[in-house]
């Protein structure tokens, strides 16, 4: 068999009722390879999906499965290939068995491509903060200070978050991004991950559609996708969000206006005032994750889009993971007054309440002024770095082409030639340089290019590290 026909021939999903399309899937790939002579290369997961009519998540399952059976190999760089049964591996001793371990929503979560965080600020992994700048002499006198209180701050809190946080924490927001909120409206959480799968749970029911950006940010996504949720791509121009008439009602609409992630564009005024009418005539939420706006020279410059907002649909999502450090585990919603006791509830039961001293010790650091005396020295810091990396790629490196040079954040979206991104992707791994690859992220755009974080690395480290990509583009393939 020429397994190529495999995925051209159009196939009946609905011949073999009960057995479900990811089983089915399968079962044609195995059969495939025992009709194989030789080790065959798989499309990757998006072409065979769109080819087969498939959700991606159907076709990473299936991948993953035969992965683990033995019938299928991914390398990385050189894609996903499939063993004729001379070469085929093995199964596991203890093969991965997912229809009879995991439920549905299990397999679905097994299946999801969410976000992989680095742990180490290697030259240029996702954007995070330079902890190297941290003043940590403030931070560990007032950790000090406040021992007194260990006993209390040690017991179980409330679910919402600690008050002091919480009050603090809306007075910067609102001298800084303009939001029109009490501190009553605040709930605090461990990740804006965490509040991206406990709102997906809270709002969406299965087959509700989210209008999601495309490009956009694959945790979101992922939360969606968790939820059963129907993930519509819109697409996204120099004035970011673009929605057009053809997009079916949404339920639910996700958008990055400080600083789209991951080109880079900042949602302009008349776009925010269009999409705040179009959610108030649909009745859709709008969630707004402002995941690292506090990194723009002037924050204040366009507010937050909940400040626009008159009609109580804007949930405006935070994090601290940026402005002081991932592992503090510390993020936050500000919630329209209707929403604020079911997500507090739903918190409740899913995660019960977070950690006192910690966010005991990030209010006294906001309410003291050392917050905003970080976040002065950041932007600077942000800016030279962003300029030396922009200078540097312009002389080493021409072949890449920023999206928004002039944007705020840690990282720097660059698209690079036409299906150049896996051979360079390579070669400057082989060099010792990680570049997130920006495809992953899309779900109709198909753009290819890089999303090269430079926050946690020094003026040196940049111009050292994208040294490394010099002549890149002529390296043999």
């Amino acid at each position: 068999m020429d397994t190529r026909r495999l995925w051209l021939q159009p196939i009946d999903w609905s011949a073999r009722p009960g057995v479900t399309r990811w089983e089915q899937l399968c079962d044609l790939l195995r059969l495939a390879a025992r009709h194989a002579h030789a080790d065959q290369l798989l499309p990757s997961s998006r072409q065979l999906a769109a080819d087969l009519g498939l959700s991606r998540a159907t076709v990473e399952a299936a991948y993953r499965q035969l992965g683990a059976e033995g019938w299928v190999t991914r390398r990385h760089g050189s894609g996903s290939w499939l063993h004729a049964p001379s070469a085929a591996r093995p199964a596991q001793a203890t093969p991965l068995h997912l229809p009879a371990t995991l439920s549905a929503r299990g397999q679905i979560l097994q299946a999801i491509v969410g976000c992989d965080d680095p742990e180490h600020p290697l030259p240029f992994a996702a954007g995070s903060p330079d902890l190297r700048d941290f003043p940590w002499a403030v931070w560990h006198r007032l950790a000090r200070r406040l021992e007194a209180e260990a006993v209390q701050l040690g017991r179980y809190q409330a679910p919402q978050g600690v008050a002091e946080l919480r009050s603090a924490l809306m007075e910067h927001l609102a001298a800084s991004r303009g939001l029109r909120a009490h501190a009553d409206h605040v709930l605090t959480l461990t990740s804006s991950q965490q509040a991206l799968h406990l709102l997906s749970q809270l709002l969406l029911d299965p087959g509700d559609v989210v209008w999601m950006e495309d490009p956009g940010y694959a945790g979101a996504r992922a939360a969606f996708a968790a939820a059963g949720a129907q993930v519509v791509p819109v697409p996204v121009d120099a004035e970011g969000l673009h929605p057009h008439s053809r997009l079916p009602k949404p339920k639910l609409i996700y958008v990055t206006p400080a600083h789209q992630y991951p080109l880079g564009v900042r949602l302009s005024m008349r776009r925010r005032r269009q999409l705040l009418a179009l959610a108030q005539h649909s009745g859709a939420w709008i969630l707004e994750d402002d995941y690292d706006s506090e990194f723009h020279p002037s924050p204040s410059a366009l507010p937050a889009l909940q400040s626009l907002d008159r009609s109580g649909q804007v949930i405006y999502l935070g994090t601290f993971s940026k402005t002081l450090m991932p592992s503090l585990r510390l993020a936050y919603v500000v919630l329209p007054a209707g929403l604020v006791a079911a997500a507090t509830h739903a918190r409740h039961l899913i995660d019960g309440h977070g950690a006192g001293a910690p966010q005991a010790l990030v209010a006294a650091f906001i309410q003291e002024g050392h917050f905003a005396a970080h976040l002065r020295r950041q932007r600077e810091a942000v800016r030279q770095r962003r300029e030396t990396l922009l200078e540097s790629l312009a002389r080493v490196a021409p072949w890449v082409t920023p999206t928004a040079p002039m944007a705020c954040g840690l990282q720097l979206c660059v698209e690079l030639p036409p299906r150049a991104e896996r051979t360079l992707t390579r070669r400057a791994l082989a060099r010792g340089i990680r570049t997130p690859t920006l495809s992953p992220l899309t779900l109709t755009s198909m753009r290819e290019g890089w999303l090269l974080g430079f926050g946690a690395l020094s003026v040196d480290e940049i111009q050292a590290a994208t040294q490394r990509l010099r002549n890149l583009d002529r390296d043999d393939p």
